[in-house]
């Protein structure tokens, strides 16, 4: 007993002095950004002080059902209710209940760090027994209902005290307020901003249907006041409320979340030094882009946005975008808050990048876009009702095809999937299914996305996004905020899926997101109605619910999401503005927040290798010499897993066989003709040259078919006549020559009879058919006609050099 008091006492010692300043106004936290300037002040909001006479008995009673039920007993201990909490404790080990009684979260606001130790419990305790010989019970209660924090509602910033609540969330006087009304409001303190029934109103109703059981379970009320309570819908006697004007509003949102996570604390009231990651001129262009229109034109006042931009490397969040049009949104946070189908944004999480971190596929990995099912039956369509055969993974990623998708997370596995999306930040609600692969799921919000984008940017490391990095207490203890970096995945995996979202931007559905000099790596991401729905509010063909764009530079991580907060009969995303809007914002964001700055491309680890590839070979092949240049693309492996076997498909073509050669003397033409296996003539032309005399080479036509006629050939001269088989898109592939040589007779003068008179200029003694002649043996062209009567082209244009 000694040692205990001794020790008791050498703890409480060091805890602060009772400042009855601190008691009644509190204490405001300062917040600084990421440079270590003072941006806001969180605490000197509007606030409505009530005394203890203006409390409503409703207001009390719902109060103390909730939070300390024997506090008028007490002296600032609730030594019952300390014993069942020490033993929960031991069973689930500290920190696992608390039993904090009202007077000691009015010590714990005023003066101490919300950190769950045995230190701060016993001054905690030491103070509240302190407090209760200090100050009446009605004292006490007057502090708490006046500093309590009650989350943050638009037109009046961030509400404290429930005077304030009672005006900001139902427009009523404390004394106005209804049962269901006050129980909510007694209900928040314990979770502030997971219990705003504007953003929250399933857990909003679940917490204060808890309060009036427990107002009933202990005589406050009635059972049956307490059950018709719980039939009002929590939305029902909200208010509408307006625009807030305090700049950086979304951004201190997320602050003050990441604070109160730390345990029971108030912020408004605390002293506390928030460092934050906040980056100013990236929040105000945030800021201006959706609420201006002046940067992006937004076609309809009640199309939403939501963005989230942070640091690649580190995961620190810089700006957030939490909507437009605050006073038809409540207020609700649109960047962090909102849990909405990814669409196509989950392909490289759930499908890619898990295929190359488990079965090591290259970026050029051949897979076929076909008709596809699921194994429910339910056919599966792409974006265009197309199919497009085999393609390369990078391709089907920057096309956003769903049916490769689809297959690339079934050859991995749902379970080896979800684990990969897990570490990424991505969470699902059970097993993995199917319809996942495409973003057939609810919910991600933008900054959930953001952050798992990154890691693909940050080498394979996931910082998880976080707004705050360190909090100091006004007795100068100091909480470091910033998470852990988590190995996410292998960096051979991050940099593959990287280099394919690249080619999303360049080539892909994502080209109008792209900053020129920035190397962007992104995806585009659209979610469908179903069919109930489309039926119900009439859907146009076309019309979409969400749409996204999630991309990032070796700097800067950006998603945007943009839909509509209800869909009706006329608010759902249909017109081709309205669809690009997300790559606007993204773009414009991207380049502001890059000015100025050095953006290197994405570095190759040395696990990787890029290799040239023949294009469509399956499994993938070498090109060979011959290969035409285009068709060989250049695709990643990683390293040890890249083609060594080369193609044949384009070997050194066979030279023609049978060639022929006849001479006309009556004409003067010469004929050639020779053989081609008929297999092999696609795509193949063939090249002839002649040479006079032994003199050089001329080329004198390149055809198709097989033979030609040389016209006026000189008497007497030495023709060599080469043909040569060559690829029609690739020149340099061609066979050998063969090679044939003719001697041209002497022309011989035939003896002619003139009839004199018989001049008739319609006659046409070359033979020409009326019409001309399509090359095919129908007559013998008029030398431009590409044929004569054997059907053979006729080689001219060319002047052969004469003796």
């Amino acid at each position: 007993m000694v040692a205990g008091g001794v020790t008791f006492f050498a703890v409480v010692k060091d805890a602060p002095p009772l400042d009855e300043a601190l008691l009644k106004d509190g204490a405001s936290s300062k917040l600084f950004d990421k440079d270590g300037n003072k941006f806001a002040e969180v605490g000197l909001e509007k606030r409505t002080h009530v005394t203890y006479q203006e409390i409503p008995k409703l207001m009390e009673h719902a109060i103390i059902a909730v939070e300390d039920v024997r506090f008028y007993e007490h002296n600032g201990i609730d030594v019952k209710r300390l014993v069942g909490a020490v033993i929960a404790n031991v069973q689930d080990g500290f920190g696992a209940e608390g039993a904090s009684t009202i007077t000691q979260q009015v010590v714990k606001n005023s003066f101490l760090t919300p950190e769950k130790t045995i230190e701060r419990k016993l001054q905690e305790q030491w103070l509240a027994v302190r407090l209760e010989q200090k100050y009446s019970k009605e004292q006490i209660l007057e502090m708490y209902v006046n500093k309590i924090y009650l989350s943050k509602v638009n037109s009046y910033g961030h509400v404290y005290g429930v005077a304030t609540a009672a005006e900001a969330y139902y427009g009523k006087k404390l004394n106005e307020l209804e049962l269901h009304e006050a129980a909510l409001i007694a209900g928040m303190p314990q979770s502030p901003n997971n219990y705003n029934p504007f953003n929250h109103p399933e857990a909003a109703e679940k917490r204060r249907n808890i309060v009036l059981t427990l107002m009933a379970k202990h005589g406050f009320i009635s059972n049956e006041d307490a059950e018709k309570a719980k039939k009002i819908p929590v939305q029902e006697s909200l208010v509408q409320t307006t625009k807030d004007p305090n700049p950086y509003d979304a951004f201190i949102d997320q602050v003050i979340k990441e604070v109160s996570e730390l345990g029971d604390i108030d912020i408004s009231t605390a002293g506390l030094e928030i460092h934050t990651t906040l980056d100013p001129a990236a929040q105000t262009h945030v800021e201006k882009v959706l609420e201006s229109n002046e940067i992006v034109k937004f076609p309809e006042t009640e199309i939403q946005a939501g963005i989230v931009l942070l640091d690649t490397q580190t995961g620190e969040i810089r700006a957030i975008g939490g909507g437009r049009n605050s006073e038809v949104a409540r207020g609700f946070n649109f960047a962090t808050a909102i849990e909405r189908q990814p669409g196509s944004t989950i392909k490289p999480i759930l499908d890619y990048g898990p295929a190359i971190e488990h079965l090591q596929w290259p970026t050029y990995q051949q897979i076929v876009d076909e008709p596809y099912k699921y194994a429910s039956g339910q056919s599966v369509r792409n974006h265009d009702g197309k199919f497009k055969g085999q393609m390369s993974i990078r391709e089907a990623l920057a096309d956003s095809r769903n049916i490769p998708a689809i297959k690339a997370m079934k050859e991995v596995g749902a379970e080896r999937a979800g684990e990969f999306a897990e570490k990424l930040g991505i969470s699902f609600k059970g097993a993995v299914q199917e319809s996942y692969a495409i973003g057939g799921f609810d919910g991600v919000s933008p900054m959930q996305l953001a952050g798992a984008f990154s890691a693909f940017g940050n080498r394979g490391q996931y910082n998880k996004p976080h707004t705050v990095t360190k909090v100091v207490f006004m007795d100068d203890t100091e909480i470091s905020l910033k998470p852990e970096p988590v190995k996410a995945m292998k960096e051979s995996t991050a940099f593959m899926v990287t280099d394919m979202m690249k080619s999303v931007v360049t080539s892909g559905t994502g080209r109008s997101a792209a900053v020129s000099g920035l190397p962007i790596a992104g995806k585009t991401g659209t979610t469908n109605f179903d069919a109930k729905t489309k039926e119900k509010f009439n859907i146009k063909s076309g019309g979409v619910r969400d749409i996204w764009f999630a991309g990032y530079t070796p700097l800067y991580t950006a998603a945007v999401w943009t839909g509509y907060e209800e869909t009706t009969e006329e608010n759902y995303i249909l017109s081709s503005k309205e669809k690009a809007l997300a790559k606007e914002v993204f773009r414009s964001v991207m380049e502001e927040v890059s000015k100025g700055k050095e953006t290197p491309d994405f570095k190759k680890p040395s696990s990787v290798v890029l290799v040239g590839v023949e294009k469509g070979s399956n499994p993938p092949k070498l090109p060979s010499e011959y290969t035409p240049k285009d068709q060989i693309v250049k695709e990643y492996f990683i390293k040890g897993t890249e083609p060594t076997e080369v193609s044949e498909t384009y070997n050194k073509l066979d030279a023609v066989s049978g060639l022929t050669i006849n001479y006309d003397n009556e004409k003067g033409e010469v004929t050639l003709k020779w053989d081609y296996p008929e297999d092999k003539r696609e795509g193949i032309v063939f090249e002839v040259q002649a040479s006079v005399d032994e003199g050089p080479f001329t080329p004198i036509g390149t055809v198709k078919e097989l033979g030609l006629i040389m016209k006026d050939a000189i008497p007497e001269a030495i023709y060599t006549f080469t043909v040569t088989a060559l690829r029609e898109e690739d020149s340099e592939n061609r066979s050998d020559p063969a090679q044939i040589t003719i001697t041209i007779p002497a022309k011989i003068e035939d003896e002619i009879d003139i009839i004199p008179g018989d001049d008739d200029d319609n006659e046409d003694d070359g033979g020409e058919d009326d019409g001309g002649d399509d090359g095919n043996g129908n007559g013998n062209g008029d030398g431009n006609g590409q044929g004569n009567d054997n059907g053979l082209p006729i080689g001219i244009g060319v002047v052969l050099p004469k003796r």
